[in-house]
């Protein structure tokens, strides 16, 4: 039987972490290696999850924080005058 688009979606998580058993595993495969769009789902999660992993190990040095935490300040005082 032939995964459908639904049914990959399903096991998307479990796909990605290697987690389905081999018959549904190739068979996630097979459906991936016609389906473009489950393709392009598939590579948007994965970046999504890359992306989300390494957000965690960016540092902004400090020089550069205390600029950005200072325009921050200001920009809120100069609202709050405005709004005020």
């Amino acid at each position: 039987m032939s995964m459908t688009c639904e049914q990959l979606l399903g096991y998307l998580s479990d796909y990605i972490d290697h987690e389905l058993d081999e018959e549904l595993a190739a068979d996630a495969h097979e459906h991936m290696a016609t389906c473009q769009n489950c393709r392009v789902v598939l590579d948007t999660t994965q970046q999504t999850i890359f992306l989300f992993r390494e957000q965690g190990r960016r540092v902004i040095p400090a020089g550069r924080r205390e600029r950005l935490f200072s325009r921050l300040h200001d920009a809120f005082q100069r609202r709050n005058l405005i709004s005020g």
